[in-house]
C-alpha cells in the first residue's frame, strides 16, 4: 500500500476530499517523523508501539572478503504491534475496513451485515 492508496482511502471513507485527505496524511507522517526524529517514541493504542533505539558502535566482518570492519552507531526504528492489531490480523474477518469485491469500503460493523456468509459468497 502506498501514500497515494491511503490517501484514496480516506476520501473514500470520510466526506474529505483527496486533497484534504492528502494534507491530513502528510500532516500525520510530518507529526510521526519529527517525533521519532527527536528520538521520541510513538504507542497508539489498539495498534502498536515505534520505539527508536540506539545501537552502539560495533565490530563486525565483510561477507566477501572477511575483514574485520567497525559498524559506527546508529539509530533504528521498531516497530511493536499490540495484541489488539496482532488478534485482528488472525481473525477471519478481523479488520475495522472491509474491502468487498466491488472496491466499495464498509465500516466493520457486524460481518453478517456487511458481507454474506462465506458459504454464500462461494456460490
Amino acid at each position: 500500500m502506498t501514500k497515494t492508496d491511503i490517501v484514496k482511502k480516506i476520501s473514500l471513507i470520510t466526506d474529505f476530499t483527496k486533497k484534504e485527505s492528502s494534507e491530513i496524511v502528510e500532516r500525520v507522517f510530518d507529526v510521526v517523523k519529527s517525533t521519532l526524529g527527536a528520538g521520541e517514541d510513538i504507542k497508539i493504542a489498539g495498534f502498536g508501539n515505534f520505539e527508536v533505539k540506539e545501537k552502539a558502535a560495533r565490530r563486525g566482518r565483510n561477507p566477501q572478503t572477511g575483514e574485520i570492519i567497525e559498524i559506527s552507531p546508529r539509530r533504528v526504528l521498531t516497530f511493536k504491534p499490540s495484541q489488539v492489531l496482532k488478534k485482528s490480523l488472525n481473525e477471519v474477518r478481523g479488520g475495522p475496513v472491509c474491502l468487498n469485491s466491488q472496491s466499495q469500503f464498509y465500516k466493520w460493523i457486524e460481518p453478517s451485515l456487511v458481507m454474506p456468509p462465506l458459504s454464500q459468497a462461494a456460490s
